[in-house]
């Protein structure tokens, strides 16, 4: 199966306790832009995966928690198997707004780019969408601190609404990055050390109790990581350390 456009697109879901606002995600996409739709549910306590077998999704499960970058792991991993040429993941915790999938496909189909990540910066008023203060002003020093290490400008890093092409995937090596939080971060560095191609699009978020997100503590760990892996990047590229991730 494919879309009128000739290539296959696939939705991948990354879920752990998703049961609540699985249903409220799925309504939202615009199903004549996509051919399937796979969730992989990493080892959630509530009816996540009953739910999603109901609704007719493409479901695997991890038979322990394997982390959000595990998860995402096995969902591109999958995609790819089922011949699926851009890969869009939304989080189906209804935290972002899955809407805005042709304007992310788009962009990939006519060639323009490699990847697209929506921005809750460029989509305006994240605050008031609910986003913490203390992660808004984070998500800002880290931005600055990315685009000056990629030599890059983008208004965002974080987000977890992202679109990559068949070509992304195959040439980044990202099973090798982390299972955690993080592997947001790496595959990102990955992409930019090989050249590949990012745009982004404006896009809204909501915060409320049953969307996912981490804690401060949680948040300083992943910030530090991110920093980290910003060093391998510098100390890959200057080939004064070498990193199997970025091989």
């Amino acid at each position: 199966m494919s879309t009128k456009r000739g290539r296959k697109v696939t939705v991948i879901m990354p879920a752990y306790n998703a049961e609540k606002t699985l249903k409220r995600t799925l309504d939202d996409i615009p199903m004549d832009w996509v051919d399937e739709i796979i969730l992989v549910d990493d080892h959630s306590r509530d009816r996540t995966v009953e739910l999603a077998r109901e609704l007719g999704l493409e479901v695997f499960v991890h038979p322990e928690n394997r982390g959000y970058g595990g998860n995402q792991k096995t969902c591109y991993t999958e995609a790819l198997k089922r011949g699926a040429e851009i890969v869009v993941m939304i989080h189906p915790d209804h935290q972002y707004d899955p809407t805005v999938i042709p304007q992310m496909i788009q962009p990939i189909l006519d060639g323009r780019c490699d990847a697209v990540f929506g921005s809750r910066m460029l989509g305006g008023r994240p605050l008031e969408g609910g986003m913490p203060k203390w992660k808004y002003l984070a998500n800002i020093f880290l931005t600055a601190v990315e685009n000056a290490t990629f030599y890059m400008y983008l208004t965002e890093y974080h987000s977890g609404l992202r679109a990559y092409s068949r070509r992304y995937l195959e040439t980044v090596s990202f099973m090798a990055d982390s299972d955690d939080f993080v592997f947001d971060s790496e595959i990102i560095a990955q992409g930019v050390l090989h050249g590949m191609r990012i745009r982004e699009v404006p896009i809204e978020t909501r915060y409320f109790q049953e969307a996912s997100q981490i804690g401060l503590g949680r948040s300083i760990v992943y910030g530090l990581s991110i920093l980290k892996t910003l060093v391998k990047f510098k100390l890959h590229k200057k080939r004064i350390l070498k990193f199997a991730m970025f091989n």
